[in-house]
């Protein structure tokens, strides 16, 4: 369940399902170093206040359920993530360098879909019965 969060100038619920893979789909994300990403993504979410609601690092790919504020982006908070992460590796796991060749672990991609507790058809159904204001249509 994603917790509602206020600040100074809003309140929010948002989840975000964020989903990649290291470069070629290499099967590199297993035993200690499936372990330091999650680690890794852990100490990232908690230092930027992004609840993770649900995590799975399978071999070849990574799914991350979290909240992130209106106020970042996306896309900014998916190039952090992975920006970060194959930093720490690359620097705790150097051999990695010479299973992906080109010095990345990520490629640009990623996949991303948001999740909340209404769904859209309750959101448009909420909008069509709304009354227009007078004088505007």
């Amino acid at each position: 369940m994603v917790n509602v969060v206020s600040n100074r100038n809003c309140v929010y619920q948002t989840a975000y399902h964020v989903v990649w893979c290291p470069k070629y789909r290499r099967d590199v994300l297993t035993g200690k170093v499936a372990s330091a990403v999650e680690q890794a993504l852990e100490v990232i979410c908690a230092e930027r206040e992004w609840p993770v609601v649900s995590k799975e690092i399978q071999p070849e790919h990574i799914h991350l359920f979290l909240s992130i504020p209106p106020a970042v982006a996306v896309a900014v908070a998916v190039k952090i993530l992975k920006g970060t992460t194959a930093r720490h590796l690359f620097r705790q796991f150097p051999a990695l360098k010479k299973r992906l060749w080109g010095g990345h672990l990520w490629p640009p991609s990623y996949d991303v879909g948001t999740a909340g507790d209404v769904s859209a058809e309750t959101i448009q159904r909420s909008i069509e019965r709304t009354e227009p204001i007078k004088g505007r249509r």
